[in-house]
């Protein structure tokens, strides 16, 4: 299962926990079962088919796209941080 791992300011929906394992194939299917886990914790990371305006997602070191439909290998490590913008 994909490891995601937890900013600190939504750790405290987690129980504390830093990262834990949830089973999904997409960031879709990830974010339904976390959110089934730790109820509230979906809408702190999802508005709409995407991610929160201002959240990036790493996939494995890489950064992906905010798309719910962005798939997720089962080995994979995510995680989720403040997206960065500058000029």
């Amino acid at each position: 299962m994909p490891t995601l791992h937890i900013p600190a300011p939504l750790r405290a929906l987690t129980a504390g926990e830093s990262s834990v394992t949830v089973a999904g194939e997409t960031l879709a299917a990830l974010a339904d079962n976390l959110e089934a886990r730790f109820p509230g914790i979906k809408v702190r990371l999802v508005e709409g088919q995407r991610l929160r305006p201002g959240l990036a997602v790493f996939v494995n070191s890489v950064q992906v796209s905010p798309n719910l439909t962005t798939k997720v290998a089962e080995d994979a490590d995510i995680y989720f941080a403040p997206a960065i913008s500058g000029g």
